[in-house]
């Protein structure tokens, strides 16, 4: 078995990490370890999630979206949700 790879650190203020939150998160998703500060002193590690989790998240998430695209033997969700009521 291979040692891990090293991870890319980033080290950000709290300040920064909360204006620029969704940016961190995705350097962290794409392997980057985000180290975040107070006062200059360490406070929190952003990682990414590994493992069996992360497959079982995004199988989850595509099965989703494909039900949401999807229709129920060709009748939309409107017409099921419509089914029953009083015109």
């Amino acid at each position: 078995m291979a040692p891990p790879s090293p991870r890319r650190t980033t080290t950000v203020g709290s300040f920064e990490a909360k204006t620029h939150l969704a940016a961190l998160i995705d350097r962290a998703a794409a392997g980057e370890e985000v180290i975040i500060t107070r006062r200059g002193k360490p406070v929190a590690r952003l990682v990414a999630m590994e493992g069996e989790v992360d497959r079982e998240a995004v199988a989850a998430v595509e099965r989703l979206r494909a039900m949401r695209r999807a229709k129920l033997a060709g009748i939309g969700w409107k017409e099921l949700r419509d089914e029953g009521r009083e015109p």
